[in-house]
């Protein structure tokens, strides 16, 4: 694999992309896979070099106006969510960037069809999107938690006995379509589940409780729902098998090692932004020529003083 961040090989490594129409198995994805990395050293300057190459890929990307990037993080609790969005994205600049994290409905949200709110935080041309959770909460949790959907008082499904597979397939359907028009006008979208495994979220969990300067990150709801893992790992391979397209892949990326899981990620997203062969808008010889004239303007200043 090597360090050196021209080589884009994550974007391609089998280990880390689900290739549409695969069947998934999360026990099939190790969690403790670092590649070719002989050590953490190797990584980091990997990493470093990839920061330095996504802000001029971002600066591109703002000036053509013609892309948008989507990056859509989901994970389990204390997988590595927020430090690899903060890792990653450091170098990027403010103003092109936005993130957004999906939490629970609000009674307005609810009022709507369960896309609404993801199509408000969409980026517009030329800006970068980050989803901290996402759109596929929606066929995640709620898959884990089917008595949420009844409160969203959908036509036709006023009981549990009515979340059925054909619901969810519908779901899988109705997100493949909004991912597919969103990418049709411009938008390119990248999907990572950060997969951690069930005993390093342990050790982060207690890291959490016996660390005080830790114990806002935790929450006693993280531990009832770790009693649901085996549910949240049958939701995530169904989502993930049924939503990885080619317009939209998905990465499985491993978590416990958090220095590598940052360096695939940000080797992911420039690889994917180099693709678009981006660049800077040229002008037209007139406006080079107005831009002479600007210049003469400029420099003759000092003279008519």
């Amino acid at each position: 694999m090597g360090s050196n961040s021209t080589d884009n090989n994550f974007r391609k490594d089998e280990n880390l992309l689900v290739k549409p129409g695969k069947k998934v198995n999360l026990k099939d994805f190790d969690t403790c896979y670092t590649a070719n990395f002989k050590s953490k050293e190797d990584a980091a300057e990997m990493l470093a070099k990839d920061i330095s190459r996504l802000a001029e890929l971002q600066d591109m990307l703002y000036a053509m106006n013609r892309y948008s990037l989507l990056v859509v993080i989901q994970a389990m609790d204390a997988a590595g969510k927020d430090g690899t969005i903060k890792h990653v994205m450091t170098g990027v600049n403010p103003q092109g960037c936005n993130v957004t994290s999906f939490k629970q409905p609000s009674v307005e949200e609810l009022e709507h069809d369960f896309l609404w709110r993801i199509n408000r935080a969409m980026p517009k041309r030329g800006m970068i999107a980050i989803f901290n959770r996402s759109h596929y909460e929606e066929v995640l949790v709620t898959r884990v938690h089917p008595e949420y959907i009844l409160g969203q008082n959908i036509p036709g499904i006023d009981s549990i006995d009515k979340v059925d597979k054909k619901f969810w397939q519908k779901r899988y359907e109705i997100i493949n379509n909004f991912e597919k028009q969103a990418y049709e006008n411009g938008t390119v979208i990248i999907k990572f589940f950060l997969h951690v495994s069930k005993d390093e979220q342990k050790k982060r969990f207690l890291s959490r409780i016996d660390e005080p300067e830790k114990n806002w990150k935790f929450s006693i709801s993280d531990v009832k729902e770790r009693q649901l893992w085996d549910k949240y790992m049958k939701a995530f391979e169904d989502a993930i098998e049924n939503t990885s397209t080619d317009y939209a892949p998905w990465f499985v990326i491993p978590a416990d090692k958090k220095w590598f899981m940052r360096a695939a990620v940000g080797d992911i997203i420039v690889g994917t932004l180099e693709k678009l062969n981006l660049g800077y808008p040229s002008i037209s010889e007139k406006e080079k020529q107005e831009l002479q004239g600007a210049k003469a303007l400029i420099l003759n200043e000092d003279k008519t003083k």
